[in-house]
């Protein structure tokens, strides 16, 4: 049993691709919404649309993970991931584009099937490092797509994006087919079962409620820089293209990428620490981010403050959850980013609002609210019963949460 780097890479591309789909909008959002006949004002529901899709798949369709074959899964999803990239770069207007980018967003919760997958066929010693080897593609698609689209968009229009992403989200779908083996499981769950437990263990459970709650907040800060980074930058003094401002990707990736250990550092039981201290830096890149003039520099410092600490606290979290329900990881790992969507498509919803009301120090306000609130959340879980999950690599105990020791609250 074992997962080799051949398949984590193969994991981390399918992330990257599927996640592009929902976040490729942020940096052409100005432009699409011209061509679209969208408002100023309405330009955040259009950035939001993907991640309201993404939240549907995570309460519908990820539990299908604990039931149904994970490399079928991730192989259809990818397809399905593509039809709705396809739509949205065909759509005659801002309703078609939404409902295209809002399916598009709902199978690529294939990134969850990909996670859990990589977490039940990974020795428990390596359960840390595969989670964050294949969540890094995640943040290379959230963070490296805004360089693509601002090369693209600048070239060949902002429907181009969604056509490259549709034909690459193919490619990896029979890539992911070939080079994964079948899921390893021998018992699995009815459906119904599958989503009621899921749903009863989110309202229940105390680890996943206090990293479900941190998420929520870590992502609306994240979503309130990256949905309306493009604002400020696209006007005076600044008046920077898309793909200049794709650009600004390359910052966040630097950032988010340089958390790349934060897997290892869990497998060592070091997650809650790792946690608290990088909400820490999540607030403190603020002000460096709300810095526009006269110069970007803290602007850009403060983006890599900001994405190393989201990366870090994010592989922290699924690993400590897909530690102590290691028996229905899909699931737990889908109720979490249940979390982790409503927080993105907050901050890309509040940014946009917030600039069009009072500017770029409005949405930086709400952006390191959002940090405090996740970091006041931490300090008040990380030491209560159920708020940690066994130390280490810790080979988890079976049996669901009560087994793992963390009793529903």
């Amino acid at each position: 049993m074992g997962v080799t780097s051949a398949q984590r890479a193969v994991l981390a591309a399918v992330c990257a691709a599927a996640v592009s789909t929902v976040y490729a909008i942020q940096p052409v959002l100005e432009p699409a919404g011209a061509e679209l006949g969208l408002a100023p004002e309405s330009l955040g529901w259009l950035a939001a649309a993907g991640q309201f899709g993404y939240l549907a798949g995570l309460v519908l369709l990820v539990p299908l993970g604990d039931v149904l074959d994970r490399r079928r899964l991730i192989t259809a999803h990818l397809v399905l991931v593509a039809a709705g990239a396809g739509t949205a770069a065909l759509a005659p207007s801002g309703p078609v584009a939404a409902a295209g980018l809002a399916a598009a967003g709902l199978f690529a919760v294939v990134v969850q099937i990909a996670v859990a997958y990589a977490a039940a066929v990974s020795a428990p010693g390596e359960r840390g490092r595969s989670i964050g080897a294949v969540t890094s593609g995640v943040v290379v698609g959230i963070l490296g797509v805004r360089v693509l689209a601002g090369a693209l968009a600048g070239a060949a229009g902002w429907r181009a994006v969604y056509l490259v992403l549709a034909l690459l989200c193919l490619a990896l779908a029979a890539t992911a087919r070939a080079a994964l083996r079948p899921d390893p499981r021998t018992a699995r769950v009815r459906y119904a079962r599958a989503v009621g437990s899921t749903v009863r263990l989110a309202a229940t459970d105390r680890l996943l409620l206090g990293r479900g709650l941190i998420a929520l907040f870590l992502f609306a800060s994240f979503g309130t820089l990256w949905g309306g980074l493009a604002l400020p930058l696209g006007a005076e003094p600044w008046s920077l293209g898309t793909a200049e401002i794709g650009l600004f990707g390359l910052a966040g990736l630097a950032g988010a990428l340089g958390a790349a250990r934060a897997g290892r550092w869990a497998d060592r039981g070091r997650a809650e620490a790792v946690s608290g201290r990088s909400l820490v830096l999540l607030t403190a890149s603020w002000p460096l981010i709300a810095w526009t003039e006269p110069v970007l520099w803290p602007l850009i410092a403060g983006v890599v403050l900001l994405d190393f600490a989201v990366q870090a606290v994010h592989v922290s979290s699924q690993h400590l959850l897909a530690t102590a329900h290691a028996d229905r990881a899909s699931g737990v790992i889908g109720a979490y980013m249940a979390f982790y969507s409503l927080g993105s498509a907050l901050g890309a919803v509040t940014s946009a609002w917030a600039y069009a009301s009072w500017g770029w120090w409005a949405s930086c306000l709400a952006g390191a609210s959002y940090a405090l609130l996740g970091l006041a959340v931490w300090a008040g879980t990380a030491g209560r019963p159920g708020g940690r999950a066994p130390r280490g690599g810790g080979r988890p105990r079976t049996g669901g949460a009560e087994a793992s020791g963390h009793r529903p609250a």
